[in-house]
């Protein structure tokens, strides 16, 4: 048996993207499997994903892509992100892999690359609609898109889409979400007007695909609701109907009583009050778990919480069991996260982050084991 694991159930992969595609009502959905899907593993849920029916798959990086088309996917695949010179540009466009474009040195190596690979590249122009980051900056959109257009009357490059991305829709109500439709659609008029005729327009990441229908446009873009935790900041992800993939499990490796006045951990962060016991978890910041999940999280362990206490430390921390009704020893499971234990959400909670932190942070240390294979 393993010290940790991650439990992944695709069938909660399945379930949420019945919610996702029944909240798109019609419009196509892309999967977002980058960063290993969200660290749930980015070949099994990309499998599952097309097995639901899902139109497109989405990375960042064009490496990304490479692995997947080498686990055999074959359908419509988007990578945006990438550095000058990446090595992985020629073989994504020779497999088909559509890339973002931001900018006239982007639109260039993709030209090039195109070329070496005997192919034309797919690309998706990319605006910046007010998220300053990623993007074509307004004052540059006119002189890519003409670049662009000349690109593709010469036959390097086809323009397939054009996108952006939402800075505040997981705050419904937001006005800078109605600001950026605006932009957006100002934007893609401005390319028909050069005469570029594009088949997919997205901009509707999970929380707008939930909550905006009138920013599906063409294709909308699930990332974290695939994965069953909550893209707003006011849900839980059950009140929109997402069930959490991961689960994160771990044994106990140690029982000890510890007398008033012991100290846990590095730094003596945590003193005992009482005549307490502890139990020792063989998982640290190594594996994913928070440093800053010390002295401020919990943790499931027959059926009850357990505060962790002290640091959490390169690989293991502490957890104080002195309330728990069940005799604790070694071997005895932990839920680290997952039902029984707490949900990304709100271990995030606990640490002032996200829950997509949460999840992709939980590092290749941790086995993954797949549930729902069936």
């Amino acid at each position: 048996m393993v010290r940790a694991e991650a439990v992944i159930d695709l069938g909660a992969i399945s379930s949420n993207l019945a919610r996702i595609t029944e909240a798109a009502a019609g419009t196509p959905v892309m999967a977002v499997v980058k960063a290993d899907g969200y660290g749930h593993g980015a070949v099994q849920v990309a499998r599952r994903a097309r097995e639901a029916g899902v139109a497109w798959l989405g990375v960042a990086l064009p490496s990304e892509a490479r692995a997947l088309r080498e686990s055999g996917d074959r359908g419509p695949l988007l990578a945006w992100l990438w550095a000058p010179g990446d090595e992985h540009l020629p073989s994504c466009i020779a497999s088909r892999v559509d890339l973002a474009v931001s900018s006239a040195w982007a639109l260039h190596e993709a030209e090039q690359a195109a070329r070496r690979a005997g192919m034309t590249a797919h690309i998706h122009l990319k605006i910046d609609t007010g998220l300053s980051r990623n993007g074509a900056s307004p004052a540059d959109w006119s002189e890519l898109l003409e670049l662009a257009a000349a690109a593709q009357r010469q036959g390097r490059v086809e323009v397939t889409g054009i996108w952006s991305h939402l800075a505040c829709a997981d705050e419904p109500g937001h006005p800078s979400v109605n600001a950026q439709r605006l932009a957006f659609e100002a934007a893609c008029q401005a390319a028909s007007d050069v005469g570029l005729d594009v088949r997919w327009r997205h901009l509707a990441n999970s929380a707008a695909t939930l909550t905006r229908p009138d920013l599906h446009y063409d294709l909308v873009r699930a990332g974290i609701a695939t994965y069953g935790v909550s893209p707003l900041q006011d849900r839980e992800a059950a009140s929109l109907g997402l069930q959490p993939a991961m689960t994160v499990r771990a044994r106990v490796a140690l029982v000890k009583a510890l007398p008033v006045g012991a100290a846990v951990s590095y730094g003596a962060t945590w003193q005992a009050s009482r005549p307490t016991r502890v139990a020792l978890v063989p998982m640290g910041y190594a594996d994913g778990m928070p440093r800053a999940a010390g002295n401020r999280a919990w943790v499931g362990i027959h059926g009850a919480r357990a505060p962790i206490v002290g640091r959490v430390a390169m690989d293991q921390f502490v957890i104080d069991v002195t309330d728990v009704a069940a005799d604790v020893q070694p071997g005895d499971d932990i839920i680290v996260l997952g039902l029984q234990g707490p949900s990304a959400d709100e271990l995030a909670a606990a640490v002032d982050t996200i829950g997509y932190e949460i999840v992709t942070r939980m590092g290749p240390r941790l086995p993954r084991r797949y549930a729902g294979l069936a």
